[in-house]
């Protein structure tokens, strides 16, 4: 990878980096999957809660948007953009394993919304190993689906309300309303005590694990556009 393009991009726009990648610098698509990283991992675990397909799905959703980079608009964000695609592809792959286990369609409602008990044997969980982190790890995961992906786009990534919406196609009212049904599910004296930066935390080691994936994959074909 061209250690030239990594530093440059530190200091352009996502849209900087998607022109240039358009025009041939694929490299700088690095950047672009180091930057999301951490948001997709933990939007990701709130709607699937499973870590090992999580991280699959990120790499996924990021050659999907790599190789439909030519369709991006530049009318909302491509953090918006690239985050909507996560959530596709984790709700498709929840659908998918509902449809592979014959279950029927109230049960496959059901099991989206149900809440997914946290594994304490996962890599997550042995990272997480402050009891005051775990308990309130445990009950993030404990909240409904549709209340837990607003809390952890709202205050664990800090998306904004209208970005948020734009994300999960609700409007703001919802948005606000979500959030604050999550909340008051949570025990206030927990929300005194949470770092967000430890929560579902995307460790470097993983991250230099996804970057190198796609990477490969995206060098394996040609530039998605040339103008």
């Amino acid at each position: 990878m061209n250690n030239q393009n990594t530093i440059v991009a530190d200091t352009i726009s996502d849209n900087e980096i998607i022109s240039r990648v358009l025009q041939g610098e694929k490299d700088l698509y690095a950047n672009i999957v180091r930057k999301y990283n951490q948001r997709l991992y933990r939007i990701g675990m709130s709607i699937i809660n499973d870590d090992a397909e999580v991280e699959d799905v990120m790499q996924v959703s990021y050659i999907k948007a790599y190789e439909n980079l030519s369709k991006f608009k530049y009318k909302s964000g491509f953090s918006t953009w690239i985050t909507r695609i996560l959530i596709n592809e984790s709700l498709l792959r929840i659908k998918k394993r509902k449809q592979s286990s014959n279950m029927n369609d109230d049960a496959m409602n059901n099991e989206i919304y149900r809440n997914h008990p946290a594994d304490p044997q996962t890599p997550l969980m042995n990272v997480v190993n402050s009891e005051l982190k775990k308990i309130l790890e445990n009950a993030i995961r404990q909240l409904p689906d549709k209340y837990r992906t607003v809390f952890i786009m709202r205050e664990i990534e800090n998306m904004n309300v209208a970005e948020t919406g734009e994300c999960l196609d609700l409007s703001e009212v919802n948005v606000k309303v979500r959030l604050n049904r999550a909340k008051s599910m949570l025990k206030n004296s927990l929300a005194e005590y949470y770092q967000k930066d430890d929560i579902l935390n995307f460790h470097l080691s993983r991250c230099d694990r996804i970057v190198e994936n796609v990477m490969k994959h995206i060098d394996s074909v040609n530039a998605p556009y040339t103008f």
